[in-house]
Order: C-alpha cells, then sequence, then structure tokens
C-alpha cells in the first residue's frame, strides 16, 4: 500500500490504473468520486495519519501494482542511484509535462512510493511509467543510443539529439556509477556561461529541466 494526499489528486485515481484502498476525508462530498470505501473523519485524525504538516483534506490508501512492464518509448529518462525523493518527484513531473512515457530506475534509486516522492510529483506519477530493474543488464539489450550527463560532456547547445534514446543522470554527489558509464554513447553537458567558479554543479532535477527542454526544443 502507499499513501496519495489532497483532493486534487485522488480525484485522478480512479481514472489511472491505481486500485484505492480507502479514502479518509473531512469533506467527502468535496471528492466527488464513486468510491464505497470513504470514511469521513475529524482534521485532528486527518493530522495524524498525514505525512504533511498542514494536511488539507483528503488520503486515500492505495494498492501498489504487484508489477510494472517496459514499454517501447521514443525518449526515455534512466535515473541511476538517486537518493531525494524531492529530485525523483520533480523529474516524473518534467517527464509529464514533455511528454516523456517512461522513467527506467536502478534498485537504488529511491522509491516511487516514498510519501515524499508521490507529493512531489504533484499527481504526475499517475502518467509515467516508472520501472525498478537492473539499468546494466537493460542497456546491454537496448538498441537505440545512450546519452549520459556529465560536467566533461559535449554542451547541449550543440547536440544533435536523435529520434530514439535514452538520457541517463546519476547520483546526487556521485554521478553516473562507472559500470553504467561504460554503456553511455556520448555524454552531454549543460555549459556554464557565469565567471564565478564557486557553483560547482547543478541539482539534478534542475539539469533535468534544462535538458529536456533543449531536446524539445529541436522536435
Amino acid at each position: 500500500m502507499f499513501l496519495v494526499e489532497g483532493n486534487k489528486i485522488i480525484k485522478e485515481l480512479p481514472n489511472s490504473g491505481y486500485a484505492i484502498n480507502n479514502v479518509y476525508s473531512i469533506n467527502p462530498e468535496l471528492l466527488d468520486i464513486s468510491e464505497t470505501n470513504i470514511h469521513t473523519i475529524l482534521p485532528a485524525e486527518l493530522k495524524k495519519i498525514s505525512f504533511l504538516q498542514n494536511p488539507k483534506d483528503s488520503l486515500a490508501l492505495c494498492e501498489i501494482p504487484a508489477e510494472t512492464k517496459v514499454l517501447e518509448t521514443n525518449i526515455q529518462i534512466i535515473l541511476d542511484g538517486l537518493q531525494d525523493p524531492g529530485n525523483l518527484g520533480t523529474i516524473i513531473r518534467l517527464a509529464d509535462w514533455f511528454g516523456i512515457e517512461q522513467i527506467i530506475c536502478s534498485p537504488d534509486t529511491v522509491d516511487l512510493y516514498n510519501p515524499k516522492v508521490i507529493q512531489a510529483t504533484m499527481g504526475s506519477f499517475l502518467r509515467v511509467n516508472v520501472v525498478y530493474l537492473d539499468i546494466e543488464a537493460y542497456l546491454k539489450k537496448y538498441q537505440h543510443p545512450i546519452l549520459g550527463t556529465d560536467m566533461a560532456g559535449e554542451t547541449i547547445y550543440r547536440t544533435e539529439f536523435p529520434e530514439k534514446f535514452s538520457i541517463i543522470f546519476g547520483n546526487e554527489g556521485n554521478g553516473i556509477r562507472p559500470s553504467t558509464e561504460s554503456l553511455i554513447n556520448k555524454m552531454v553537458t549543460i555549459p556554464r556561461f557565469g565567471k564565478h567558479q564557486t557553483t560547482e554543479s547543478l541539482n539534478v532535477s534542475m539539469s533535468a529541466g534544462i535538458i529536456l527542454g533543449e531536446i524539445f526544443s529541436k522536435s
């Protein structure tokens, strides 16, 4: 099971592939969904079961799917060891914004169903297929170009992006691990235009937003 908080996201659940187990709400009439297992609770009770500091309205208990299938997509994101829930949630939201249907995660990437990840996606987890698997084994069989992100890569503003490819973002502190890096065809980077050298790198979700924006500006 995992939790989904807030009426806005809960209203989208019936049209997704996620099964709702129970809903707990201080104002069930505002949900406008046909679930039978909706329980009216007090604001104090909602605060006790919520992961949010100031929960507003409702909380749904949903079932984690037994399995997820790998889709065949044109552009996909691969995450190699991301640890921050906010980063994963933001990248899922970015993928949804740019129409990227799939994110593949290494097994040690932060769990999709972490409450902080779910909240950071703002509902985008319902529209992006997130799969956890051995990315090295997967990439060895992958038939399209594999791009990686690194400070020493080719500038994204001169890169010709192929029609079908995967782009890999690495761990916040250590980047892409060497065993994954050996399978990459090309490294790309966001060039630094500022004169001050005190900023060592960009946040990974910020980097993802800039790079995806450049990819789709050329499509």
